[in-house]
């Protein structure tokens, strides 16, 4: 089957050559896992900056020490006839206001002259992070792009995380756990496991299906998803071996068309991989602390009750646990980068140490469970070991948190 490199260690994609050196797509990147390891400080041009009004201090201090605050860490305003108070903002010839207007910054108090260039800053880092990624051909529409993936994510929330009569949360696992291994023996990309997972939520809340026909349905959403993000496909027969015989070709494809009826021929999905490999782009993270996040983030796929959290949240805390539990030495450059990529989630605080401990239980007790798929994967040298890293059995530790048990 296609593959673009998923176990390979070497960086498929030099992120120092100029754009049009540079070929490889972002999937290629994200399974590749090639981060810098080192950045150069973003060079502001004061002259050609546009002149911009803070809000006083006070307001800023009060915001930033709201440690149960609710409210977006980020959110996106179009209108820029409306603002509300705390807001930063830019002020063009004619009034208007850039886009967007950071109403929070997690993490920036010890870098007050950042604040005033975060919103600036931002931006010309997720447009240099998607060029680097390749994800772009015209630096014109990359921050029209970022916002799109921002906000399509939240199109297929999902309200809570209960599962049809008859199905657990053990059961749900098991599935995904043999998902996860027929994907890795197809060599398929990693998007499409992410898809499959996401087509699968969606399927069981969506399509009457019995507990016989659920390794049906999960196939089914592989192939699928296999359908629209890989270049070669399995036979529909192979796919019938892969499951003893168990059902028919002609049981998998009526399922097929039930599944995508059901789901009215929508499989647009921004998987939080994306997310993931644009942070840690921005936050110029370490190969080995990419391989760690990936790993956490693949977990979440296991854990039910993460469905409910948007795909930008699970790659934001997945990034946050991987940093607490390798704990590299800091750097000057490495601190001002991440607090630039931490203002990129979205939600509250609360739900992002929620996810973190949701993470950290499932990374703790990994290598005990027979849901093992992806401990296995990654404890392997192309991955760095990093699932059987001793991090991992204190990380709930890290938290202040005291109820992982092993």
């Amino acid at each position: 089957m296609a593959r673009t490199g998923f176990c390979d260690p070497k960086p498929l994609l030099d992120l120092h050559k100029k754009a049009d050196e540079r070929h490889a797509p972002l999937r290629t990147w994200a399974n590749a896992c090639g981060p810098v390891d080192c950045w150069q400080p973003v060079e502001v041009d004061e002259s050609r900056m546009p002149p911009f009004k803070m809000e006083t201090d006070s307001r800023w201090g009060r915001r930033l020490s709201m440690q149960t605050s609710e409210d977006l860490i980020m959110e996106f305003h179009e209108d820029c006839q409306t603002r509300s108070a705390g807001t930063v903002i830019f002020t063009e010839a004619d009034g208007c206001v850039e886009e967007p207007v950071l109403r929070r910054t997690l993490g920036l108090q010890g870098l007050l002259s950042l604040q005033a260039l975060v919103p600036s800053l931002l931006r010309h880092e997720v447009e240099t992070a998607l060029e680097k990624l390749d994800l772009i051909w015209d630096r014109t529409y990359a921050w029209d792009m970022f916002l799109d993936m921002m906000r399509s994510q939240t199109q297929y929330c999902f309200p809570n995380a209960d599962l049809p009569r008859h199905f657990t949360e053990v059961t749900r696992a098991v599935l995904v756990d043999w998902l996860i291994q027929v994907h890795e023996m197809m060599q398929f990309q990693a998007e499409t496991l992410y898809l499959a997972v996401h087509l699968l939520n969606r399927s069981l809340q969506q399509i009457k299906v019995t507990t016989a026909n659920l390794q049906l349905l999960g196939m089914v959403c592989l192939f699928i998803a296999a359908k629209k993000e890989e270049c070669l496909l399995p036979e529909v027969s192979g796919l019938c071996y892969l499951m003893d015989h168990t059902y028919t070709k002609h049981q998998l494809l009526r399922m097929e068309r039930k599944v995508l009826c059901g789901l009215k021929f929508d499989l647009s999905y921004c998987p939080p991989l994306h997310f993931l490999i644009l942070l840690a782009s921005i936050a110029r993270c370490s190969a080995k602390m990419v391989w760690m996040a990936r790993y956490l983030l693949e977990l979440s796929l296991l854990e039910g009750q993460c469905v409910v959290f948007l795909p930008v949240q699970l790659a934001g805390a997945a990034l946050c646990l991987s940093r607490k539990v390798l704990q590299e030495p800091p750097t000057p450059e490495g601190e001002a980068a991440w607090c630039l990529a931490s203002s990129v989630h979205v939600g509250s605080e609360a739900a992002l140490l929620k996810i973190m401990h949701i993470l950290a239980s499932a990374a703790a007790k990994a290598h005990t469970r027979e849901t093992c798929a992806s401990f296995i994967k990654f404890s392997s040298p192309e991955t760095m070991h990093v699932s059987r890293h001793p991090g991992l059995k204190n990380a709930c530790g890290l938290l202040g948190l005291y109820t992982c048990q092993s």
